[in-house]
């Protein structure tokens, strides 16, 4: 499926889906400097990460002062309604996931994903509408 197919498909904002991009590529670039190279590029990557992504955007959205903590509560709140549970290594398959415990358990640089997450949500949004704002007045 293209980027484009999806979007259309998840029936979700343009500026959502384009953060939840960067987002995305964001934390990719941050997990290979850890030495994890599992994460695939946006346009690769399976339905289910995609949707978290999205879903991490509109929560920084509708709440721009919540703290990164809160980021990753919300995303482990998804992962468990969706069946994932601890797991020594991540596997999509099991759905099992080393990040499947309270924020204050994480290791830092684990930690860091969510603040990374929180400050691209808070930088871009207000880009994005500007350039929506341009295009409707142009």
């Amino acid at each position: 499926m293209t980027d484009q197919q999806r979007e259309r498909t998840m029936d979700k904002s343009a500026k959502v889906v384009e953060i939840a991009k960067v987002c995305h590529e964001a934390n990719r670039a941050l997990c290979e400097t850890q030495g994890d190279h599992s994460q695939q590029d946006w346009k690769d990557a399976p339905d289910w990460q995609i949707e978290s992504a999205v879903d991490g955007v509109k929560f920084h959205r509708h709440n721009p002062d919540a703290p990164a903590s809160a980021s990753h509560e919300n995303w482990l709140k998804l992962k468990e309604a969706e069946g994932w549970v601890f797991g020594p290594v991540k596997d999509p398959e099991k759905k099992e996931h080393p990040c499947c415990v309270p924020f204050d358990e994480l290791p830092p640089e684990q930690q860091a994903k969510d603040h990374l997450f929180k400050a691209i949500v808070g930088a871009l949004e207000p880009y994005i509408e500007r350039r929506e704002d341009d295009a409707k007045a142009g």
